[in-house]
């Protein structure tokens, strides 16, 4: 039995059967770490000690015969944007190179509560800002796929790490596609849940009314285990939070109504990709789903508003670093305006320092109605074309990204192209929607393709079941061989 290449639901019947102990779970993922850290690159820190020390208490809950929680000895890897107590949390920055936090996010903290193996941190692009995993101050990580190649980002560590099979779920990131597009390009599932569905509490914020933590995973049942672990109201910690009305998981499709929103469908989208996506419906159509055009008119303009808003957050949420309460301080004497210029300088890179002057330009005084109130104006225009389409369709087929992984190197240096690889998703975190990405096909080279679900507020349910409906009919989605 290659134990790394079982899903997470899997690993959790053999536990249960004691086919499997939870320290040979762990060891499995750990040496599955070690073998391919070198090609993928997907970790920043590997938590070996703190796994083992995890694993062995759900053998000792096993051997008292107690009953264990759903996620109670499987291998999870998180983004290293989510604070973990006692663990180094870097961001991929400079800034934060030596931080580690002295409390757990709440998602931690679920986690932990039921018993999941830590197994560490996985690599990103900086402070969340990126497409393809490149802007990590530390390495690139590589696609599992093809190892010249991005993973997507800016939870591409995440991503790369559950394709990889070195753990079978693992937490990203999403502020506009940042689970679905690196889901995507790597050939797993990638959801993006409601704004408000998990709690934000001790996720690093880029642009805190975009954020939202998701869950990776090879399976359709394998997300939905790690979303039903992590989902939930958190009254202590964050007022955003809800207790979402997370429907029951359909069993069928037969009677829903899909919509294709045709500006998805258009110029900038890859052949292959339209091909794979159309394709996929085809199989909607044939389980007896109704597929409907519907139409979202603001969409070529959502990409400008998306970059205003963000940035503009993001000015604001990484004021905080200054070298003087934590992270690196670029100290050389002089003035402590020469300390604050020289720690942003040489502590952020490229990619961040970008997004903060243009943050902060189109919040500056004689730019802010040009710019940054026009941007929240076409947000509630989005929003309100969203809620009119969802009257005539139950969820919504979309590609993912435009294209399939492009090369590393590719796009680093025209950071517009790059910013063109989230235009199919940024509209679901502008208007606070589910979304989610599952394998659909391979393109060129044998790349992955995704498709994208969007609904409703609080439609991870039906999301989830139409996605497994999907799952079961082409035979489960492929796993790379590596």
């Amino acid at each position: 039995m290659d134990i790394c290449k079982l899903s997470a639901t899997e690993m959790a019947a053999c536990l249960r059967s004691h086919e499997l102990s939870a320290t040979e779970i762990a060891k499995a993922s750990l040496e599955r770490i070690q073998k391919v850290e070198g090609t993928v690159d997907a970790f920043l820190t590997v938590t070996e000690d703190e796994a083992l020390a995890a694993a062995a208490k759900v053998d000792a809950q096993i051997a008292a015969g107690e009953q264990l929680a759903p996620l109670a000895g499987i291998p999870v890897g998180i983004k290293d944007n989510i604070c973990t107590k006692g663990v180094r949390t870097t961001c991929a920055s400079r800034m934060l190179e030596n931080f580690v936090p002295p409390y757990d996010a709440t998602v931690i903290e679920k986690l932990k509560a039921q018993g999941a193996v830590l197994t560490g941190k996985t690599n990103m692009d900086e402070f969340a800002m990126g497409s393809s995993c490149e802007n990590s101050y530390f390495k690139p990580t590589r696609n599992p796929w093809d190892i010249t190649r991005v993973p997507g980002g800016s939870s591409g560590g995440s991503a790369a790490a559950v394709a990889a099979c070195e753990v079978p779920l693992s937490l990203g990131s999403d502020t506009g596609g940042s689970v679905r597009c690196p889901a995507s390009f790597c050939g797993v599932v990638g959801l993006k849940p409601t704004y408000g569905a998990v709690s934000r509490y001790g996720l690093v914020a880029f642009a805190s009314s975009l954020d939202q933590i998701g869950p990776f995973g090879r399976t359709v049942d394998d997300v939905s285990l790690l979303f039903d672990a992590i989902s939930g109201e958190d009254k202590t910690h964050d007022a955003t939070s809800k207790a979402g009305n997370f429907a029951a998981r359909i069993r069928e499709v037969k009677g829903l109504r899909i919509g294709l929103p045709k500006e998805y469908f258009g110029e900038g989208i890859s052949e292959e990709v339209r091909a794979a996506v159309l394709k996929a419906v085809e199989e909607y159509r044939a389980m007896g789903a109704e597929i409907i055009e519907v139409s979202l008119p603001s969409t070529p303009y959502a990409l400008s508003a998306y970059y205003i808003i963000a940035s503009a957050e993001a000015s604001s949420n990484l004021g905080r670093y200054d070298g003087v309460k934590y992270g690196f301080c670029g100290d050389r004497g002089g003035s402590l305006t020469d300390m604050y210029e020289t720690t942003r300088s040489e502590g952020f890179g490229d990619e961040v320092q970008r997004r903060i002057m243009l943050g902060t330009y189109v919040l500056s005084s004689g730019y802010y109605d040009a710019y940054y109130k026009r941007a929240k104006l076409l947000q509630q225009n989005i929003a309100k074309e969203f809620e009119e389409a969802f009257t005539k369709c139950d969820f919504m087929i979309t590609p993912v990204n435009p294209t399939t992984a492009f090369k590393l190197g590719e796009n680093v240096n025209d950071p517009v192209a790059m910013y063109m690889a989230d235009v199919c998703t940024i509209n679901v975190n502008i208007a606070g929607l589910p979304g989610l990405s599952i394998p659909c096909g391979l393109g060129k080279g044998n790349l992955p393709i995704g498709l994208q679900m969007i609904g409703p507020k609080w439609s991870e349910g039906v999301l989830l079941g139409a996605a497994k409906c999907y799952e079961t009919a082409v035979g489960g989605f492929a796993v790379k061989e590596m």
